[in-house]
């Protein structure tokens, strides 16, 4: 296992803890943890996919980070307010 698929994995876990603690109500889907860990998430995955390149799940990863950029934004307009 090479170090961009550690890297990828623990995005990929980071993502199933993220899900799960929203699932169990323990994370603010409009918050900004639920946003910035999808946006690590995104990131992550994107490095080990820089080696093994799967051009569907880039293109998820691509939209997955900028979504998330958008809600983290989103949650410092609603906090001004």
């Amino acid at each position: 296992m090479t170090l961009p698929d550690i890297i990828g994995y623990i995005g990929v876990a980071l993502l199933i803890v993220t899900y799960a603690m929203l699932q169990l109500d323990r994370i603010d889907p409009k918050g900004f943890w639920y946003s910035f860990n999808n946006m690590i998430v995104a990131i992550l995955v994107t490095v080990s996919l820089l080696y093994t390149m799967n051009k569907a799940s880039m293109v998820i990863e691509v939209f997955w980070f900028i979504i998330s950029v958008y809600g983290i934004i989103m949650y410092f307009k609603r906090k001004e307010n």
